[in-house]
């Protein structure tokens, strides 16, 4: 493989990255507002106490 190969993904990313200046930009805000979050400690606790556990056969009637 040419050492100064580029595919056409590489290219387009390039290229469109070079429209859109803005774009890194945008991720990072996407990533916060979907990942980035502080979470409760309590909150979770209280979750995992409160968690029931399954039955062995979940569709047996009593």
């Amino acid at each position: 493989m040419a050492q100064h190969y580029e595919s056409e993904i590489t290219r387009f990313l390039k290229e469109y990255k070079r429209q859109n200046p803005d774009t890194e930009q945008r991720q990072r805000e996407g990533r916060g507002r979907l990942w980035d979050k502080q979470l409760d400690t309590e909150l979770q606790e209280n979750f995992r106490a409160a968690r029931v556990c399954q039955r062995p056969y979940v569709y047996q009637t009593d």
